[in-house]
């Protein structure tokens, strides 16, 4: 059986937002367990060009709803971006994660060669389905998943992979 728009894209999506949750519950433990500044994770980045936690935490979510919503013909739902604490980065990836369920997996499917465009900066990208998916939203959404997980790991959080790969 060959894989479907919906199982290559909004399960997984799901499964490493929850993940992302997984680990944004240990930087709180270990935040409370070395009575921390919270905003000394929450601000904290790998090197000083990059986005700093919340910012990576945030663009995961767009990147997840907005692949959803664009393969499932809807809305893309707009977050204020002002989250600046784990409980509030914890309420995106709720968020996020009700949106991708509630978009229907029939619309999904259909979207493998449907074009969509993305406006990047001033410049308009357009894809087919298939190619966005997997040439664009999975790879950037996967970088920025994993490097929240570097910056929690660099700054002390104590995490192995396996809280990155999750239950399989």
């Amino acid at each position: 059986m060959p894989l479907s728009m919906y199982a290559a894209s909004a399960p997984r999506f799901v499964h490493m937002l929850e993940n992302l949750s997984a680990l944004l519950d240990k930087a709180q433990a270990h935040i409370d367990a070395k009575k921390l500044d919270p905003a000394a994770l929450t601000t904290a980045r790998l090197f000083p060009d990059m986005f700093h936690l919340a910012r990576q935490v945030q663009v995961s979510c767009d990147l997840a709803k907005g692949l959803v919503a664009r393969l499932g013909g809807v809305e893309v739902p707009k977050h204020e971006d002002s989250e600046q604490t784990i409980p509030e980065l914890q309420a995106r990836i709720a968020k996020t994660i009700a949106f991708i369920n509630s978009v229907p997996q029939a619309a999904i499917d259909a979207s493998a060669n449907r074009d969509i465009t993305l406006k990047l900066g001033k410049q308009d990208y357009t894809f087919k389905g298939m190619d966005y998916l997997l040439k664009f939203a999975q790879p950037n959404f996967y970088f920025h998943v994993t490097t929240a997980y570097n910056i929690l790991r660099h700054n002390g959080v104590e995490l192995i992979k396996k809280d990155y790969v999750g239950k399989f």
